[in-house]
């Protein structure tokens, strides 16, 4: 009897320590699948927010959506030249920073970055074509039907911009760009991970209204020709 109680027990720990085991390596295998997941998906780190009156010309105070104020060194960003659209107080910004949160190192004002572009139509040059971009991610196309803009974002100081092209049907294109330029008449960004013949740089304007020509006052010459008389 006792010989068989002591059986029963050493199978009974060795069942209870294989299944502990078992549990410690399932745990492991999830903790793996998870940072596989998240390095497939890269995780946005850009932060949101106003800029602050006490920002100054070498640093950047911001009040964060979050509700965090972070005071940043701008060194890094302008040294890159990274800081686009410039910034005063009450500017909402897109800011990606280094761990530490103390160093910009990428600065977008999307107060500056919104509105309507436009550039030459590459075809002809004869009419002018572009992106509106508008607060609440949305895009618009600007005079062309071959591409329709529909939605915006920053993701990692980088701009995302979703598209559908003509003779797609309803398939949704996601292109990534670099940021080159951002000022208050001038866009200019590149596209990001396409091979090289692929690659565009696109290069806007600020849209602008034509002024209109005024006729009122203007007086026809004077012709002796009898076919132009009435």
């Amino acid at each position: 009897m006792k010989k068989s109680v002591f059986f029963g027990l050493f199978v009974a720990g060795v069942m209870t320590f294989g299944s502990c085991g078992g549990n410690k390596q399932q745990a492991a295998v999830d903790d793996e699948d998870t940072t596989a997941q998240e390095e497939l998906v890269p995780r946005d780190l850009t932060i949101y927010g106003i800029c602050t009156s006490s920002s100054g010309m070498s640093t950047l105070e911001m009040l964060t959506d979050s509700g965090d104020t972070l005071k940043l060194n701008l060194e890094k960003a302008e040294e890159d030249g990274k800081v686009f659209g410039g910034f005063q107080p009450s500017d909402r910004l897109a800011v990606v920073t280094d761990k530490s949160q103390k160093n910009a190192l990428i600065v977008i004002n999307l107060n500056t970055l919104m509105g309507d572009w436009v550039m030459p139509d590459p075809i002809d040059g004869s009419a002018e074509i572009g992106i509106r971009i508008k607060e609440g991610g949305v895009a618009e196309s600007i005079d062309q039907s071959t591409i329709i803009y529909r939605t915006w974002r920053i993701f990692n100081g980088n701009l995302d911009i979703l598209l559908v092209r003509e003779g797609g049907g309803d398939e949704q294109e996601e292109n990534r760009y670099e940021i080159l330029t951002l000022g208050p008449d001038t866009l200019a960004y590149r596209t990001l991970g396409k091979p090289r013949e692929e690659t565009e740089t696109f290069e806007y304007n600020r849209w602008k209204e034509k002024p209109k020509v005024d006729l009122h006052g203007l007086e026809l010459e004077d012709t002796n020709d009898e076919f132009n008389k009435i």
